[in-house]
């Protein structure tokens, strides 16, 4: 189905334009070209508040078999569109409608919590290092009868 999508055209090298179109080899070399009518990829579709809203309305006014049917045809929708934005609307009307997908934003005073306890642990790790390299530093200069200068002298 993908290919369906694509046109197939033949790319003439510069070897084959200076020999008259032979390359010399015998293959010709094809490759794959994008259909003008069809997208690589589909594009998502998103609606405005406003639009959902007045779907949702248009909708409920429906009284005849059908009607809704018609609606959604007319719009290009499907109907798990009617019943999600039916619900949205019910729970906040219009604000409901413009719910944003995807993860929403932190605040900011979280993200700065959560990047100083990162910190934290950083340094926390880097001081559990140091303290294992001075340890084996005394050991050290203790078999090789080495003076270390006290802490306090500083």
């Amino acid at each position: 189905m993908h290919r369906e999508s694509q046109v197939q055209q033949r790319v003439q090298s510069s070897s084959e334009t200076a020999n008259g179109g032979d390359s010399g080899n015998g293959e010709e070399k094809t490759r794959w070209v994008p259909s003008a009518g069809v997208p690589a990829k589909p594009k998502r579709r998103r609606f405005s508040a406003e639009f959902k809203a007045r779907i949702v309305e248009e909708a409920d006014a429906c009284t005849q078999p059908g009607e809704i049917t018609a609606l959604l045809r007319r719009e290009g929708l499907y109907s798990s569109h009617l019943v999600n934005w039916r619900q949205e609307y019910r729970s906040g009307a219009v604000a409901g409608l413009a719910k944003r997908r995807g993860p929403q934003a932190k605040d900011p005073v979280v993200l700065e919590k959560e990047e100083l306890e990162r910190k934290v642990a950083r340094l926390e790790h880097r001081l559990h290092q140091a303290e294992k390299i001075i340890e084996v530093q005394k050991k050290l200069s203790e078999l090789l009868g080495i003076s270390m200068p006290d802490s306090g002298a500083r």
